[in-house]
């Protein structure tokens, strides 16, 4: 049009990347929910499409294939769980305070769907890269974990003497939630994870702290 100004339906390159991160976003949740709930062999892509009104081929723009699917699900549930370890614990007076503190932020991400299919789905459903990086990022988060009840052994508030088997222990138990808890929707989830840690930290706590008490 002489003399006017076009118009371009096409969005500017900074919009479409942060519209297409956004999207990719959806797709991850959508993804991680179905893996969730079906497992990693009866989940299907065509359920991921029908949840966000999207054809199947769509996903194939944000992710090559089901496995690297599952990939980007697991580690972004890992990177949950891992940024909780260095959540606020401001208010903490004790290594048991802080540990706490965590294991109910752990319980949380549990809860989620990223940490269920963290959870429930093996890395070894991975190509063996892929799996090599999950198990690298697994063995930082237990050795934070580790390193939490460590503090609280030193400090005297934890009673316990080795770490890592309690880490391990403490881990496990909590991780337990992702393979019931679906199917118990109606039970409440801060009663759960209120349960949970109950039973947990009683048993870390020395016995002249709990008489004292």
């Amino acid at each position: 049009m002489r003399g006017g100004v076009i118009s371009s339906p096409w969005k500017k390159s900074p919009e479409r990347k942060q519209e297409r991160a956004l999207k990719r976003e959806a797709v991850l949740a959508a993804a991680a929910h179905v893996f969730a709930e079906n497992g990693y062999h009866r989940a299907s892509l065509d359920e991921v499409a029908r949840i966000l009104n999207v054809t199947k081929p769509t996903l194939y723009y944000y992710f090559k294939n089901k496995e690297a699917m599952l990939f980007a699900c697991i580690e972004h549930g890992l990177e949950m769980f891992r940024s909780e370890a260095s959540g606020p614990s401001a208010k903490a007076k004790n290594g048991l305070q802080r540990l706490t503190a965590y294991l109910k932020r752990y319980a949380a991400v549990i809860e989620s769907d990223f940490g269920r299919c963290t959870v429930r789905i093996s890395d070894s459903e991975l190509s063996e890269p892929s799996s090599r990086k999950i198990r690298r990022i697994k063995s930082e988060i237990d050795r934070e974990l580790r390193q939490l009840v460590a503090d609280g052994q030193a400090d005297g508030s934890i009673a316990v003497t080795d770490p890592q088997i309690t880490a391990l222990a403490l881990a496990g138990a909590l991780n337990s939630i992702a393979f019931w808890r679906h199917q118990d929707p109606d039970l409440p989830v801060d009663k759960t994870v209120d349960e949970y840690i109950h039973l947990l930290v009683n048993g870390l706590a020395p016995r002249t702290s709990q008489a004292r008490k």
